[in-house]
C-alpha cells in the first residue's frame, strides 16, 4: 500500500481544525462551569488562539504582497477564499471553521452576559477575537497555496521597463 502525499497546506487547515476544537471546548467549559479558573482557562485559550491570528494573518499579508507583484490577488480571495483560486474542499472547511469560531463567540457570550458578580461582561466576550485566527489562516493558505491569475500588465522584458529612463 501506498502512502499518499498530504495535500498543500494540509497543516494550515488541520490546524484551523484543531484550534476551532480547542477553542469550542475550552469555551464551552468556561461557559459552563463559569468559575474562575474554567474562565481563565477560557480567556487565555481565546487569547492565544488570537496571537497567532495576528502573525497569521500578517504573515499571509506579507506572502500576499509579495506574490501580487505576479499575481493577480484580491483581498476577498486572501482572507474570504472567495473564487476559482481556492479548491472548494479547502473553501469550505475554511469558512465553516471560520463560521463555527463566530457562532461559538456569540453562543458563549450570550450563555453568560452577566460576570459572575451580577456585573454586565463576563470574560468569555474575548473569544470575539478568536475568528482572527480563521482569517489568518485562511489568508496564509491562499497566499501560499492559491492558484491565482498571472498579472497581463507586469513589464515582461528589459526594454519595457527602461523605456522611460531618460525622463528622469
Amino acid at each position: 500500500m501506498t502512502e499518499r502525499a498530504a495535500p498543500a497546506g494540509d497543516w494550515i487547515v488541520r490546524g484551523n481544525l484543531a484550534a476551532t476544537a480547542l477553542f469550542a471546548v475550552t469555551a464551552s467549559y468556561a461557559a459552563v462551569v463559569f468559575n474562575t479558573p474554567s474562565q481563565w482557562i477560557g480567556a487565555v485559550t481565546a487569547m492565544v488562539l488570537f496571537a497567532v491570528g495576528v502573525v497569521a494573518f500578517l504573515w499571509s499579508y506579507w506572502s500576499a504582497v509579495q506574490r501580487s507583484r505576479s499575481h493577480q490577488i484580491a483581498v476577498s480571495q486572501l482572507y474570504v477564499l472567495l473564487g476559482p483560486a481556492i479548491p472548494a474542499p479547502v473553501r469550505r472547511v475554511m469558512n465553516v471553521t471560520l463560521l463555527a469560531q463566530f457562532v461559538i463567540a456569540i453562543a458563549t457570550t450570550l450563555a453568560r452576559p452577566n460576570g459572575p458578580d451580577g456585573n454586565p461582561g463576563s470574560s468569555l466576550a474575548v473569544g470575539f477575537l478568536v475568528p482572527m485566527l480563521g482569517f489568518g489562516l485562511n489568508g496564509l493558505w491562499a497566499s501560499a497555496h492559491g492558484n491565482f491569475a498571472t498579472r497581463t500588465d507586469v513589464p515582461t522584458s528589459n526594454s519595457e521597463i527602461r523605456q522611460n529612463a531618460d525622463h528622469g
